[in-house]
Order: C-alpha cells, then sequence, then structure tokens
C-alpha cells in the first residue's frame, strides 16, 4: 500500500509539465440539489500553476426562489435583498475560470450548479476540466476518516472559521489543495482530471461577452442534452455481490425517478471508475432504482437476469468506498 505522500512533501524542483498552469478553486452555495435549484452564493480563489494564491472573489446571487436550507448556509431572504442576478455577474464570473481547472470538493456538484447557470444564462462557462478534492485526496492515499471537507482541513492543519460560507469554504480549500498539488507533484502523481462538458447545447449559443441577435437570444429547433461521456477505462468485473463494495469498471445502470438528479448520480458512477450503462443486460453488474416494483424494461431484465437491485440512498453509500480496478 503507498504511504501517505504528504507526510513530508517539498515543492519539487522540477514541476511536471503535464500539471496545469492554473487553477480556479470554486465554492458555491445553493437553494438544494435538485435540477432547478440555483445558485445563492460563489466564491473563487485563483491559484498559480503551484498552488500559491493570486487573488480571490465573491458574490452573493439572487436565486429568483426561497432560498432553502437557510440553517445551513444561512443566507435568507432578507440578506439577499439587491443581490444581482446570475445573468449579471456570469462574465465576471467566467473571467475567474477562463483557462484555468476548476477545483471543488465533491466538483461533479459544483461543476454541474454552474454549468446549469450558465445554460439558463444562454451561455457557456470557459471552463475545460476539473478536479475534485475527495478523488485527489484518495490518490494520495490520506489517512482521512471520511471525505468531508473539514476532515481535509484537519489533515493540513487549516483552520475553518465559517463551514458552509463560499468564501471561507474556497479558502480552506485552497489552503489544504496546495500541499496537496505538491504532494502529487512530488511523487509523480496523475492529477484526476476530468473533461467538463455543458449540460445543455445549442449550435448559435453565444460566448460571453458577445450579444444574442435581434429580438434576444432564441433557441434552436435542435437543440438537445449534451451527455456524451468517455469509455470506461476498466474491464467490468461481474455483477455486483450484496454486502460488498462495488468495483470500478462495473456495469450500472439506472430507472426511474431519483431524488438527485440523475445527471449527477451518473457523473459521480463515472468519476468512480464506473461505466454507466444507458441500457440493461446480462452484463449489467447493477441497477440504481427507487421503485423495483416498478413495470420499466430494466427492472424487467433485471428481474430475469438476476441482476442485483439497490435503491439510490445504497448506491450513495456504495459510492464512497469503490474498489480499485486489478492492476494489468
Amino acid at each position: 500500500m503507498l504511504e501517505d505522500l504528504t507526510a513530508a512533501a517539498p515543492s519539487p524542483t522540477v514541476w511536471p509539465a503535464s500539471y496545469p498552469r492554473g487553477y480556479a478553486v470554486v465554492d458555491v452555495e445553493t437553494t438544494g440539489l435538485a435540477r432547478d435549484d440555483r445558485i445563492i452564493s460563489a466564491a473563487v480563489y485563483r491559484l498559480d500553476a503551484r498552488g500559491e494564491v493570486e487573488d480571490h472573489w465573491y458574490t452573493v446571487v439572487d436565486p429568483e426562489r426561497d432560498p432553502g436550507p437557510v440553517w445551513i448556509h444561512g443566507l435568507t431572504s432578507e440578506a439577499l435583498a439587491g443581490a444581482p442576478l446570475f445573468r449579471d455577474i456570469a462574465a465576471e464570473f467566467a473571467s475567474r475560470l477562463e483557462g484555468r481547472v476548476l477545483v471543488a470538493h465533491n466538483a461533479v456538484f459544483d461543476w454541474q450548479m454552474i454549468a446549469r447557470e450558465y445554460a439558463r444564462a444562454r451561455v457557456e462557462a470557459p471552463v475545460k476540466q476539473r478536479l475534485c478534492t475527495i478523488a485527489l485526496s484518495k490518490e494520495l492515499r490520506l489517512p482521512l476518516p471520511n471525505h468531508k471537507l473539514e476532515s481535509l482541513a484537519a489533515h493540513f492543519g487549516v483552520v475553518q472559521r465559517r463551514a458552509h460560507h463560499a468564501l471561507d469554504d474556497a479558502r480552506v480549500l485552497a489552503e489544504a489543495f496546495r500541499p496537496s498539488l505538491r504532494a502529487a507533484a512530488a511523487g509523480g502523481v496523475r492529477l484526476p482530471l476530468h473533461e467538463c462538458l455543458p449540460l445543455t447545447e445549442w449550435t448559435d449559443r453565444p460566448r460571453i461577452g458577445q450579444q444574442a441577435g435581434p429580438g434576444g437570444y432564441r433557441q434552436p429547433a435542435n437543440w438537445r442534452p449534451s451527455r456524451k461521456r468517455p469509455a470506461c477505462p476498466h474491464p467490468n468485473p461481474g455483477r455486483y455481490e450484496p454486502g460488498k463494495r462495488l468495483k470500478q469498471g462495473m456495469r450500472v445502470a439506472f430507472s426511474g425517478d431519483t431524488s438527485t438528479e440523475r445527471d449527477l448520480l451518473e457523473d459521480r458512477a463515472t468519476e468512480a471508475g464506473l461505466h454507466v450503462a444507458t441500457s440493461l443486460s446480462r452484463l449489467t453488474s447493477l441497477l440504481v432504482t427507487n421503485d423495483p416494483d416498478s413495470g420499466t424494461s430494466k427492472v424487467v431484465k433485471a428481474r430475469q437476469y438476476g441482476t442485483p437491485v439497490v435503491d439510490e440512498a445504497a448506491f450513495g453509500q456504495l459510492l464512497g468506498d469503490v474498489e480499485p480496478a486489478a492492476e494489468g
């Protein structure tokens, strides 16, 4: 087993040429987790190639709806009165992200919330890649009790002042990311970078700074969701065995409604090294559904093939501890 690479990790003299040239450490607070939830505050710490802070930025955002779990983020409707709409801060936010890798703790969530806000504003976020600090801590074999931000912060001696405040969470993450990045560079660790695909596509979608045509922006007839995913790099190890761990390469299918947005669940599965299948076959390792008694084609086939079935909550727990694929 690899030892904790952060134990004594000086900044390497020769920095890996393949590493990005800059990072944008991001945290967003939201009204919830569903498709129609909105960003209510956002913070960005810009870092150079070696993780040193260049500057930071923070804003609250009018979500145009109820602020959601105030007991978590502390932003009441009164506190948000007069705040700018997302479309009003989209250009400034984009300038902070431009040309950098987006870094976040559970980056799938932050990226999808950001991408969805830009989709609503009919522009595309200028982000090509993201890096999840949870995935990086796993690559570094950090001895953490769990994958919460406070555990990562404690490991590096970073003091949290205002948990669930976007600016302080981004600061904490930036301070924890710097030693993680240096340890990865010193150990020759490949950074877990993932492509950022927009959630929606428009053939004539304007970029930040471009003006819509006469009469405002028109959504073309061939608008479609953009969900093309990279191929799973791991071989299928077979079916999931109840009571055991998921293993990278397993084929996972989803059926029916989920409380967490389906795209978010599928992206989490992909980043964990699983193969997200759009249909169910004899090769499918696991079916995730909250309604195992429904008559959907996937549920029917799962019964026929003897494919294991778990609900969304159980699948979420399994995602927290996916067994690596066998080497070779």
